[in-house]
């Protein structure tokens, strides 16, 4: 049977260096990695990738927690740590924890524990120290995308300030009468993301002195659809229109476009519209928006957790703000002056 020995001699390089060719592991050049791979298909040679992880003691894989995979923002940090983690030769292992309870218990006291991955990225979940703990304590380590986790590496956004600033970009076009949309209740759990933006906002309101109404706080479910049918709840009920709204999310700024158009209200003329996320779909829509980089979070998180697991090195806590950024489109503009 042919063995890695056979490849190195005719490759004409070490061992060790078809090891990390084949294994896409370790610094190894262009040439030499050719060399290793052809040399290697001459010979009908695969790695086994079982054996290495009994020497090594490594599964090249890592898990990933989300709670859906229908969300954009999740789907879109599972796009960044895939595309990361094939590069480097890894696999992922994906948990869709849901809202179920049991499963989430499962995941982490079951699943995660069985030696089966190399270390855990966790996408918008609030772990508690006990949570963390045992996931340390067999050297695993963990990388928190979306809030502060005790012990743990974290890699989040600041949700309060962007969503201060989106309203400031609203203010300072000339607009005071901004109505928000936020979420429900149900989605104010882990990191309780939709009550740190609408604290944003309401700040930037009472900076600027302009009132909060109580009537112009509305909330949907983060989907497109479910903004969809508030907005037009809303736009058909109130006796005074605002002239723009900030939303919590760009999926939700987008069905407020939709039911805007329903009512002929033209998008920025008659009503300003500003979310947050940098979704896909908001250059098509026009949105203005403050981009959070989801891919880049996901790939964020791997570059950390490979870092740790390539030293051999426990993770030291850590709490790493990613960078957002303002982007302009039509969706926004002063308001009209008869407003």
């Amino acid at each position: 049977m042919t063995g890695i020995k056979d490849v190195a001699e005719r490759a004409g390089l070490s061992v060790a260096t078809v090891s990390r060719a084949l294994s896409g592991k370790g610094n190894v050049s262009a040439a030499s990695r050719e060399r290793a791979r052809a040399a290697a298909a001459e010979l009908g040679f695969v790695a086994s990738y079982h054996a290495s992880s009994l020497a090594s003691g490594r599964t090249h894989n890592v898990g990933l927690m989300v709670p859906s995979v229908h969300r954009w923002f999740y789907s879109a940090v599972i796009e960044g740590a895939s595309a990361a983690l094939l590069e480097a030769g890894y696999d992922l292992t994906l948990y869709n924890i849901g809202e179920d309870p049991q499963r989430r218990h499962s995941v982490l006291n079951d699943f995660l524990l069985r030696k089966r991955v190399d270390a855990v990225i966790a996408v918008s979940l609030e772990l508690n120290q006990d949570e963390i703990g045992q996931l340390l304590a067999v050297h695993r380590p963990i990388v928190g995308i979306g809030g502060p986790l005790p012990g743990a590496a974290t890699i989040r956004i600041d949700d309060f300030a962007i969503a201060e600033q989106a309203t400031h970009h609203l203010i300072t076009l000339g607009h005071s009468k901004i109505a928000h949309m936020t979420a429900d209740e149900v989605y104010d759990q882990d990191f309780r993301l939709p009550g740190t933006r609408r604290g944003g906002f309401e700040k930037a309101m009472n900076d600027a002195g302009y009132p909060v109404r109580p009537e112009w706080l509305v909330s949907a479910d983060f989907t497109i659809e479910g903004a969809y049918a508030t907005a037009r709840q809303f736009l058909a009920s109130i006796r005074e229109r605002p002239t723009a709204v900030f939303a919590a999310s760009d999926e939700m700024a987008i069905g407020i476009i939709a039911a805007a158009r329903d009512f002929g209200l033209r998008v920025p003329e008659d009503l300003s519209v500003i979310g947050i996320d940098g979704h896909n779909l908001g250059k098509l829509f026009g949105l203005t928006t403050i981009d959070q980089d989801a891919q880049g979070q996901g790939a964020l998180a791997v570059q950390t957790l490979l870092t740790a697991v390539s030293q051999r090195e426990d993770m030291a806590a850590s709490d790493t703000r990613h960078p957002t950024k303002l982007v302009v489109r039509t969706s926004t503009a002063v308001p009209r002056r008869d407003s």
